[in-house]
C-alpha cells in the first residue's frame, strides 16, 4: 500500500482549514456550554413529546438529537451548522422515501418541524434563549392545534375569507404608502396615525372573531364577553332582546352578559391606551381599575354568576364579519372626526371642551376615542391627564348608551338592576378619574424620577 504524498494531504486539508472546517482550538466556559445544550434539549423535547403522543416515527428521542446536533453546530460556527442543517434535510428526505416505500403518505409536517428544531437548535448554540424558546413553542402549539385549525379553515365562508384578505392589504400595502406626518394647509391630520388606530381596532375584532369561531360562544360567558370585545353595543342589543321572554333564567344570563360585555369594553379601551399611550394609560389606571371592580362585583352579585355556562339559555350572539371595508372606513372617518374636533375644541375652550368631544365620541365609538385622545396626547396636543380623563368619560359615554338598548328585553326589573348597576359604575369611575390627578401629584412630589415618564401632569 502506497503512503500518501505529505504534499499532496496538505493540499486538501490546508481550503477545509482555511474555510474554517477545522475543530476549534478554544476551550468552551461548561456551564455557558451546558446551558446552551441543555435549552436546545429541553426545545428538542417539547415538539418531540408532542409528535410521539401522535404515533409518528420521528418522535421523543429524534427531535432531542436533531435539537442537540443543532446547539453543536451553532457552537461550532457556521459551517458546521450549515452541515448539521443538510444532514437534517437529508434525514427528512430518507424519511419521506421510507413512508413512500410502505404505501403511507408522506410527513411533510414532521420534517418541516425537524428542520426547524434543527435551526432553533443553532439558535440555542449561538446564545440566544427568548428567540429560539418562543419559535418552538409556537411550532408545538400549531402541531397540538392541529384538528382544531384544520376544522377552523374548512368552516371559513368567502367572505370571512376576504376580510383577512382585506385586512392584510390595509396593513401592508396601504399603510406604507401613507405620507408621513401631518399632512392638510392646518396640519391636523396624521394619515399614519390614523391608519394605525384603525388597524389595531380593527385587528382586536378580527382575533376575538377568531376566537369565536374556534370555540363557540357555549354560554353567556364567551357571548358577553368576547361579543363586548368586538362591539358592545351589537352585544348588549342581541342580550336584552333574548329577554323578552320574560324567563327568570333568561332575564338573568342576559344581566350577566350585559356586565361582562360592559367589562369587556373597559379592558379594550385600556388595552388601547396601554399600546399607544403608555402614560395615559398609567394616568387612568385607578378609573378604569375602579369601573372594573364594580362591574365585577355586580356581575358576582347575581345569585346565578357561578352556574355552568354550558346551560345558559342565550344561544349564540350575531356578530358582524371580522372586517370590512365599510367598517375601516368607519373607524377611520371617526377617528379623524374626533382627533380634530378635540385639538380644536381643546384650543378653543379648553379642557371642557376637549371633554364635551370625548363624551360624544364614546356615544359613536369609545375605542375611536379613546384612540384619538391618546394619539393627541402622543403629538404634544394636549396634556396626559386631560387625555386620561377624556379615554374614561368615552368610555362613561359607551357604558350610558347602553341603558336605552336594554329597554330592548321590556322588563322593568333588569331595566332598573341594569342602571343602577351602570350608574353606579360611571359615579365611581368619576370619583376616581377625580382622584387620580392629585394622587399623581402627591407621587409626582414624593417618588424621585418619575417626573420623567409623566411629565405633562401638574403639581399640585
Amino acid at each position: 500500500m502506497s503512503v500518501p504524498d505529505p504534499h499532496t494531504v496538505q493540499s486538501v486539508v490546508q481550503p477545509l482549514i482555511q474555510a474554517g472546517m477545522s475543530l476549534p482550538e478554544v476551550k468552551w466556559p461548561y456551564p455557558i456550554s451546558l446551558m446552551r445544550l441543555s435549552l436546545a434539549l429541553a426545545l428538542g423535547l417539547l415538539i418531540g413529546l408532542e409528535r410521539e403522543r401522535r404515533g409518528k416515527e420521528a418522535g421523543l428521542r429524534t427531535f432531542a438529537f436533531i435539537a442537540l446536533l443543532g446547539g453543536m453546530g451553532g457552537m461550532l460556527g457556521d459551517h458546521y451548522a450549515y452541515l448539521i442543517m443538510a444532514l437534517v434535510g437529508l434525514l427528512a428526505v430518507f424519511l419521506n422515501i421510507q413512508r413512500l416505500r410502505t404505501n403511507d403518505s408522506t410527513e411533510l409536517t414532521t420534517s418541516a418541524a425537524m428542520i426547524i428544531t434543527c435551526v432553533a437548535g443553532i439558535l440555542c448554540g449561538k446564545g440566544h434563549t427568548a428567540t429560539p424558546a418562543s419559535i418552538m413553542v409556537i411550532v408545538t402549539a400549531l402541531l397540538a392545534w392541529k384538528d382544531r385549525l384544520s376544522g377552523f379553515s374548512l368552516g371559513l365562508t368567502e367572505n370571512e375569507m376576504r376580510s383577512a384578505l382585506l385586512l392584510a392589504i390595509l396593513a401592508i400595502v396601504i399603510y406604507p404608502a401613507l405620507p408621513e406626518g401631518a399632512v392638510g394647509p392646518w396640519h391636523l391630520i396624521e394619515p399614519r396615525a390614523a391608519w394605525v388606530t384603525v388597524i389595531l381596532i380593527a385587528g382586536i375584532g378580527f382575533a376575538n372573531y377568531v376566537l369565536w369561531k374556534m370555540y363557540g360562544t357555549r354560554g353567556i360567558v364567551m357571548a358577553g364577553f368576547l361579543g363586548g370585545l368586538v362591539n358592545s353595543s351589537i352585544t348588549v342589543s342581541e342580550l336584552a332582546a333574548r329577554a323578552r321572554d320574560q324567563h327568570r333564567d333568561t332575564i338573568s344570563a342576559a344581566y350577566r352578559g350585559i356586565l361582562l360585555a360592559t367589562g369587556a369594553m373597559l379592558i379594550r379601551n385600556g388595552g388601547l391606551l396601554v399600546i399607544l399611550a403608555p402614560a395615559v394609560a398609567l394616568t387612568a389606571t385607578m378609573p378604569f381599575l375602579v369601573m372594573l371592580v364594580v362591574t365585577a362585583g355586580w356581575f358576582f352579585a347575581d345569585r346565578n354568576a357561578t352556574r355552568q355556562v354550558s346551560s345558559d339559555p342565550t344561544g349564540q350572539v350575531e356578530l358582524p364579519l371580522p372586517f370590512s371595508l365599510t367598517a375601516a372606513l368607519k373607524y377611520g372617518l371617526v377617528f379623524l372626526i374626533l382627533n380634530i374636533a378635540g385639538l380644536l375644541a381643546q384650543q378653543a375652550f379648553g379642557e371642557a371642551g376637549f371633554y364635551a368631544v370625548s363624551l360624544i365620541g364614546g356615544v359613536v365609538s369609545s375605542a375611536s376615542a379613546v384612540a384619538a385622545a391618546a394619539s393627541l396626547v402622543s403629538s404634544g396636543s394636549i396634556p396626559v391627564h386631560v387625555a386620561s380623563t377624556g379615554a374614561v368619560l368615552a368610555s362613561l359615554a359607551s357604558v350610558a348608551i347602553n341603558l336605552p338598548l336594554v329597554m330592548r328585553s321590556h322588563n322593568r326589573k333588569l331595566v332598573l338592576r341594569l342602571g343602577i348597576a351602570m350608574l353606579s359604575i360611571a359615579i365611581l369611575g368619576v370619583m376616581g378619574a377625580l382622584a387620580a390627578k392629585p394622587m399623581l401629584a402627591f407621587l409626582l412630589e414624593t417618588v424621585p424620577g418619575l417626573d420623567q415618564v409623566l411629565p405633562t401632569i401638574p403639581a399640585r
